[in-house]
């Protein structure tokens, strides 16, 4: 009986913190202000007979970025849209009279394709950003079997968070420390199925202290319950 509880309170930690962690998310979450940042979007497969073929990431027109480079990813191919600014924007790099509006990652084959069960991070850099605020990327992600889900419900605080919320990184003042990734400079590992970010990492090791804490338990009341 103590085994069956213990799986069970397991199954439901990883039924509580499943969905979150299933979420399309750009690591590091947070970043200072002003200056360049390595962004990934992690994009993990939730369905069970399909995999993600497509996955559309669209910038902020807040704030345009002039310049994007992105990081090739063995397997997909990318493609940069661009969009023509009425005001051009200069940076360290030059004035720009166009902003990076969106970037299309396509997988070239069914085997390069994220399968279910499984996550791909797509890494770009780019900057300046801004002092303050939030940017916000929204991403549409699209499965084997046609399904499009999208990735572009706001996040509002004081509020539950959406079914289907969009990437966001929140600035920091400059300075600061970020979360989950350094801001300039740093990407995270690539390929299906493999590990990066410290949030992932803390909730594989919570979950395996839990598990290992409820084992234990299980042995102290099997021997309780044979010396009785």
């Amino acid at each position: 009986m103590s085994l069956a509880l213990a799986g069970t309170t397991t199954l439901g930690l990883v039924a509580l913190t499943g969905p979150a962690f299933a979420h399309v998310t750009v690591d590091p979450p947070t970043a200072p202000g002003g200056g360049d940042s390595t962004l990934a979007f992690q994009v993990p497969t939730e369905e069970d007979n399909a995999s993600t073929t497509k996955v559309q990431v669209f910038f902020p027109a807040d704030h345009p970025f002039g310049a994007v480079q992105v990081k090739p990813l063995p397997g997909w191919t990318y493609k940069v849209a661009e969009k023509h600014l009425k005001k051009p924007i200069t940076t360290d790099d030059g004035q720009f009279s166009s902003a990076v509006s969106e970037i299309t990652w396509t997988a070239t084959s069914k085997k390069s394709a994220i399968q279910p069960g499984q996550f791909e991070e797509f890494d770009v850099s780019l900057g300046p950003l801004p002092d303050s605020g939030s940017l916000v990327f929204k991403a549409l992600q699209t499965y084997s079997n046609g399904d499009i889900v999208r990735w572009i419900d706001p996040t509002v605080s004081g509020q539950p968070e959406p079914a289907h919320p969009a990437p966001t990184v929140t600035i920091t003042p400059a300075g600061g420390e970020t979360s989950g990734g350094s801001a300039a400079g740093s990407s995270g590992s690539s390929g299906s199925g493999g590990s990066s970010g410290s949030t992932r990492a803390d909730w594989a090791l919570g979950l395996s202290v839990v598990a290992l804490f409820l084992a234990a338990g299980g042995v102290v009341l099997g021997a309780t319950r044979k010396r009785s």
